[in-house]
Formats: C-alpha cells, structure tokens, sequence
C-alpha cells in the first residue's frame, strides 16, 4: 500500500562544474589535475568552469583568464560550448527519469524533479538522495542535491544550504563604523559580532539540505537573499539596508517590500515558501527527423557514400512528409573507425522534403569530409524543418501545371540559391527589397534571400535613381542654388555640360541624421563635358552649412 501523499516533495540537482567535467570525462583527465573551460566576456576571456583541481589552487568562475594563469601556469583550459553543454544537461535529464518521470532541466546546469509519491521506492528520502549522488560520483560529476516542498526552496539549499549571508560592503554595517559608535551600539548576540553561528539545520553538513516536511520557513531562514533566485542589483540593495538573509525579508511587511522592491521580490518568497505554485514542468523532446545506416564493412570513397544517401534520403523524406514539414538545414554526420565523426551541413533557401534537392546539395559537400581508416556508420539528419502545405490530389491538367510550376523561375532561383550557399554559405546570399523611406539611402534594405521572398512591386520614384550610392562627398563649387558651370571634385575639374532637375528632398524631421543636418536637398543629374553622369544636390543649409555635393552616378 501506497503511503499518503499529503504534500509535494521537490529535489533540485545541481552540477556546479559541469561544463569543466563533461570534457574531463570526454579527455580522461584526472578530477586533480587543475582545468578551466573559458568563454568571452567583452573582449577578454573568462573562466566558466572549473575542476576541483582548479578550485583548490585558488581559482574562481568569473575570474579573468590572464589573472588565473598567473596564479597557475599549469592551468589546461578548453573553450566553451554552451550547445555541448545544453545536449549534455538534456541527457543528464533522461538519466533522471529513472527516479521520477516529471524531470525538467534549469539551464545552464541543474535538474529539477518532482518526487512526489516515489522516494518509498527507493527507501525513503536520504536513500534517494544518497544514490543519486553515488550515481554522479560514479559518473565523475560534482553534485549537490536539495529537497524540499517548493522548487525555490529546493533550489536554494542544493546552492547555498551550509554557506552563511555575505556581510557586503556598505557604511550601513555596524561592524563598519567608528569604535565609539560601535560602543554605544546595543548589545548584540556573540555571532553577530563575529563569533561561531548556531547550529541550524541548513548548516547541519548534507542533512541539512534535505527540508522535512512543512519546514521550508526553518530551513530557508539562514540561508543568503541571493538563494531567492533574485537580480544582483537587488541583492545589493538589500544588503545594504542589512537584510542579508530570508529570514530578515520573512519578517517584513509585504506591502513595504513590493512598494520598495517590486512585486518580483514578495513573488520569489512565496514561491520559496508556498504561497504561491511553481509546478515542474518537464520539457517535451523535440521531434527528430533523423536516419542512419550502419555498414558491414568500413567504407571511403565518395561513390559509396553517394550510394548510402541514395538509401537514406527517401527514408528521411518519408519522415518529413508524414510529419507535414520540410527541411531548412541537412546534417551529414560520418562515423569513422577510429571512434571520431566529421559532419558537413547544407541549407536550402526554401523547405523542401524531396531527395532530388536535398542530394545535389550534400554531393557538392562530400568532398569536405575525411574518411580516415573508414566509414562504418552514416547519420542524417534534417536539422532545422518548416511546416510544408500538404500535397492534394490532382487530375492530369493539374499535374501537369504543377510540373510547370517546379521548373518555375522561382524554383530555379531557389535551387541556384542553394547551390551557391552549400559554398558560401546560405546567409551570405541577400536580395533588396523597398524601404519605406523617401530618402535616397534608406529606400532599399538588404535582406537574407532565403528568409525573404522577391520583391513583386518596387514603387517608382519621381525622377531616376543612380546605379551606385556613396555617401555625401563635398564639391567645389560656388554656394549658390543653379549647377555650377565649372567644379572640381575627387581632385578633378569639370565642366557643366548639361543638367536635369531639380528633385526636393526634405530631411526626416523626427530622426536626427548626421548627413541630413544640411537641410533641405535640391538634386540634380548632371553630365560634364569630360564624360561623367553624376547626382549632385545642393544643400540649403540648416544646422550644417550650404553647399554642393556630390552622391552617386549613373551608368
């Protein structure tokens, strides 16, 4: 028989150094040996983090890259790879479900479980806890594990459950002030004034983090306000104003502290304490559209590849029409002998889920790969998929236009697009599209051509536009409105042959336009006696002075 369940029992795993030891595992290196995962901040290099190794030579996450070498030349370090790390998270959270089948991930490197009603399978709480953290051990991941009613509370003592509030910087501290002040303070307990703190059950070694139930309030109050999941501006403030622990906000008047602070701070200590839910919600796998082929015997060269996709694509076709969507982004992922695998990506500028497109593109990128000592596994993999219209049943005359259609010029354009990206790549290709704007250099923007789709109706300007478009570059001339009959330009002289014009252009007067602040605009095509057809206005002067200038040109 089924115990009661009278209340809701949430454990929060946390994996404070996972991305240092997913590479450790991956490498063989010893938990010892003093490694760092760094990523960028700014422009300098940061440790995210670190082995115990690493800890115990006085290292720090945070820390700047320069400064950790210096206090450890012998420090190994790898880069950061946030996708890795979230696949690697998202299997730690598989592995979970063996102890509860509501598992949800907390990025970048925590798990949160819903337990209830399935520690007596295991033996109780402390069984669960205990094996779990065998499991990690066994695994070669630091972990550190809290239980309790609520997620924040749970939450709070797997990250800070033994650590004590910080006592910050800030002259509202008493231990801070004047000697005399400090004596005539009034008598306070022997830990506040620095000595040992009690016994409590956060601080109580690995019990403590585990909650009894209905005792969240008794294991949270020790704990720091930044075990509240809150901003670290916020933080700040409060421990400025000596409300360094949840027990000092539980003790304040609600309303004080949203009109203060927010309704964001009263939110998390309800959470924390009840008041208000916070389920865990498991994520939904995404849906994968991916096939392999697992071969006999070793392979190399490109015409047995090509003949393994021409067994794979309809497979992966067939999984991409029943589920009504197209590829965008293909993975060609090869698995050698030697237990490591090169992948190659192509992308299509439109969703596509026929082999005839997918396979002249994937060709074109056999050539990147190295087949080492052999081949003896291929995966593909249709990476990125867009919903596709379902294909209806036709008679002759409309198949027949439907097959008028796939050679379209848009058709066209699209398998060119993709055949070009599979060397450039597909965000290198764009296409200009009108730009709502009447002034020169804002009437077109340059978008991706394969996200976009052409331009059908380019609204005609009122007198023609130059092929090329620079920014304004000042003329000689005399400041007065009519083309000037002799100029010089790009250290040039030239003479007025003809002119066309004038075309008005006022600024856009709510945006305040560096090239604009010259005021109104009177351009002009011009053609000198010396060949040149070129787009001059004059500028009536506004917060810049009058004058000419000169640009673009026409062919």
């Amino acid at each position: 028989m089924l115990p009661a369940m009278s209340q809701r029992r949430i454990l929060s795993l946390w994996f404070p150094r996972l991305g240092a030891e997913r590479l450790m595992r991956r490498m063989g290196l010893a938990p010892e040996l003093p490694f760092a995962v760094v990523g960028e901040a700014g422009n300098a290099l940061m440790l995210r983090a670190l082995s115990v190794g690493a800890s115990a030579a006085g290292l720090r996450p945070g820390q700047p890259l320069r400064d950790a070498q210096a206090m450890c030349p012998a420090l190994l370090t790898r880069p950061e790879d946030r996708a890795a790390e979230a696949a690697f998270l998202t299997v730690l959270r598989r592995w979970a479900g063996q102890f509860s089948p509501w598992v949800a991930e907390e990025a970048p490197d925590g798990l949160m479980i819903d337990l209830t009603g399935c520690a007596h399978l295991f033996g109780g709480e402390p069984q669960l806890v205990a094996q779990i953290e065998q499991d990690c051990a066994d695994l070669g991941l630091s972990l550190r594990a809290g239980l309790a009613d609520t997620v924040g509370a749970a939450w709070a003592l797997a990250r800070y459950a033994g650590a004590g509030a910080e006592a910050g910087r800030s002259g509202d501290a008493i231990e801070q002030e004047a000697r005399a002040t400090r004596a005539r303070a009034a008598k306070r307990r022997h830990w506040e004034r620095g000595g040992a703190a009690p016994a409590t059950p956060s601080a109580a070694g690995p019990a403590g983090r585990i909650a009894p139930p209905g005792q969240s309030h008794m294991a949270l109050r020790d704990l720091p306000v930044t075990a509240l999941r809150l901003d670290p501006e916020m933080v700040e403030q409060l421990t400025r104003l000596g409300l360094r622990r949840i027990g000092d906000l539980a003790g304040q008047p609600r309303a004080s502290l949203a009109r203060r602070f927010g309704k964001g701070l009263v939110l998390r200590l309800d959470q924390a304490f009840g008041s208000a839910p916070e389920p865990v919600s498991p994520a939904k796998p995404p849906p994968l559209y991916a096939v392999r082929l697992t071969l006999p015997e070793p392979i190399g060269l490109e015409s047995d590849i090509l003949a393994a996709l021409d067994r794979m694509l309809p497979r992966l076709a067939t999984h991409l029409e029943a589920a009504g969507r197209g590829a965008r982004r293909v993975r060609l992922q090869v698995f050698r002998t030697d237990h490591t695998q090169q992948s190659v990506e192509v992308a299509l500028a439109r969703a596509s889920a026929n082999p005839d497109r997918l396979r002249p593109l994937l060709e074109m990128k056999i050539g990147d790969l190295d087949a080492g000592f052999g081949i003896d596994m291929i995966r593909l993999e249709a990476v990125r998929t867009e919903p596709i219209h379902a294909k209806q049943a036709a008679g002759h005359l409309e198949a027949a236009r439907r097959g008028a259609a796939r050679q379209s010029p848009e058709a066209a354009i699209d398998d060119l697009m993709g055949r070009i990206g599979a060397r450039i790549g597909i965000e290198a290709i764009t296409r200009r599209h009108p730009g709502n704007s009447h002034i020169p250099e804002k009437s077109a923007q340059v978008l991706a051509a394969a996200w976009s789709e052409p331009a059908r109706d380019w609204p005609a300007p009122p007198a023609p536009r130059p092929l090329l478009l620079w920014r304004p570059e000042p003329i000689a001339a005399p400041e007065h409105p009519t083309p000037p009959a002799q100029f010089r330009w790009r250290g040039r002289d030239l003479t007025l042959a003809e002119a066309t014009g004038p075309e008005r252009i006022a600024p856009e007067w709510w945006l305040d336009e560096p090239d604009w602040r010259s005021g109104v605009r009177d351009y002009w095509q011009v053609v000198t006696a010396e060949g040149d057809r070129l787009w001059l206005y004059y500028a009536h002067g506004a917060a810049m002075s009058a004058g000419w200038f000169c640009q673009g040109s026409f062919a």
